[in-house]
């Protein structure tokens, strides 16, 4: 079995933010939400990383992170390009938004050979999330279907105080695990409680604080590149005409398609640690709270790379 190797969703520009949110500092020592990523992605067993960008942040990118993690990983570039789709398909006029997490991840095909681990830039996970699917992607294989798994947690413990956010809601069966997962793309703090709308707001569904999410943090076969590539047509076919300057190819709608299907299993890890992200420039002081308190129990020495 091959090794796994670590892909970084890090091609957003943070638009909700402002600026370039993945090589923004969350501490004094000028980490950033990456540097602890792939610290606990090194300790749980990765030895490379995958960066997915796009190709005009190359330069920023590259001496904001590139250059340093090139000391203490095996690092290899992928680009996500508005152009790059299937024969046949024209960009429309006027759209800059990229196609999706499904996409982006597919950016990475030719630096992939076996299993992976995918996450985004700007999410921090925690320590156990990256043992617990490192340990997984190391111990499965695909038989007679596709093994996947993703990292689940609380809903309650990745929603902001600043605004909305997009979240998978998981549905389990009893053997944990993945049966559905429904892209909402507004979830947001309540007076009642934590809830969904899917129509700009008028309406609002509220969804128990408990209910488990995905946070983009999957192990997967190399076999999910091959099935992102062969639905891209459909979606493109279906995006174009019916949201032809907003429409996303999810990476959940792909996995959730494969289910339906009967094709695949998704085993859900709990993860005990809680997420932190930076949606909002509002969130930083948050974050940056919380890696000083993970400091000072131990959990990090106050300078990730010195012992490197």
């Amino acid at each position: 079995m091959k090794k796994p190797v670590l892909v970084i969703m890090a091609a957003g520009m943070g638009s909700r933010y402002g600026g370039l949110k993945q090589i923004d500092p969350v501490d004094r020592e000028g980490h950033i939400i990456m540097d602890f990523s792939i610290y606990d992605a090194k300790r749980a067993g990765f030895e490379k990383v995958v960066f997915i960008i796009k190709k005009e942040d190359e330069k920023d990118f590259k001496e904001a992170v590139g250059n340093r993690m090139g000391q203490i990983m095996d690092v290899e570039y992928a680009y996500q390009d508005l152009h790059n789709i299937p024969e046949g398909f024209e960009v429309p006029e006027g759209r800059v938004k990229p196609w999706g997490t499904a996409q982006a991840v597919l950016s990475a095909a030719d630096c992939v050979d076996g299993p992976f681990a995918v996450i985004n830039a700007d999410d921090y996970y925690g320590k156990h999330a990256f043992e617990t699917i490192y340990r997984y992607l190391t111990t499965h294989e695909d038989d007679e279907k596709y093994r996947y798994t993703m990292v689940a947690y609380g809903l309650k413990n990745t929603v902001t105080d600043n605004g909305h956010v997009a979240r998978g809601i998981c549905e389990l069966n009893e053997q944990k695990e993945l049966t559905e997962i429904n892209e909402r793309t507004r979830i947001e703090k309540r007076e009642n409680g934590i809830a969904y709308s899917e129509d700009e707001g008028n309406t609002w569904v509220y969804v128990e604080p408990d209910t488990l999410v995905s946070m983009n943090m999957w192990g997967f076969t190399r076999s999910i590149l091959d099935e992102i590539k062969a639905g891209f047509p459909g979606f493109l076919e279906k995006g174009l005409r019916e949201n032809p300057m907003k429409c996303e190819y999810f990476l959940p709608a792909v996995v959730s398609s494969l289910l339906t299907a009967g094709r695949a299993s998704v085993a859900v890890l709990e993860s005990e640690d809680k997420w932190y992200g930076v949606t909002y420039r509002e969130d930083k002081p948050v974050v940056e709270q919380a890696i000083q308190k993970l400091k000072d129990a131990g959990v990090y020495p106050q300078k990730l790379w010195e012992e490197v």
